[in-house]
């Protein structure tokens, strides 16, 4: 029986462990990822065209959808991460830019200023009302 205060002799089938070049990284073994951040969306991405309009259409350059697309969508929310009102500002003047140049491409059968509202705005950081509406009236009802 082993005596329990010798450390254990090796076996020669064990794994032998891998050699350590000089510059740190051990032979054979995979290259470790960059950490969590690496999948974070990038305000630039490293490969292919950005996700930037393409005006006066307004798709997006890199993937042909409208714009802004889901990616650029996500692109804006890390750019503007802790300035909400700023990204309120720029996806409002977006708004008025883009209706601007697709109702001088096609003033007949664009689209309307709802659907490019939902599509420029209404996505972006969120909005309280102003004021409070009032209570619906039901019945008597005093007017002064």
């Amino acid at each position: 029986m082993p005596d329990p205060n010798q450390p254990p002799v090796p076996r020669p089938d064990a794994a032998v462990p891998p050699v350590v070049p000089s510059h740190g990284r051990a032979v054979g073994m995979p290259v470790p990822r960059r950490g969590p951040a690496a999948e974070r969306p990038r305000r630039h991405p490293l490969d292919g065209p950005q996700h930037l309009p393409l005006r006066p259409l307004w798709l997006c350059r890199a993937c042909g959808l409208t714009w802004p697309c889901a990616e650029a969508r996500l692109l804006l929310r890390v750019e503007y991460d802790n300035r909400r009102l700023d990204l309120a500002v720029y996806l409002s003047g977006l708004y008025y830019e883009a209706t601007h140049d697709l109702f001088r491409l096609d003033p007949e059968g664009g689209p309307t200023p709802r659907e490019l509202f939902q599509r420029f705005v209404a996505w972006g950081p969120y909005r309280r009302p102003a004021l409070a509406l009032p209570p619906a009236c039901t019945g008597r009802c005093r007017t002064a």
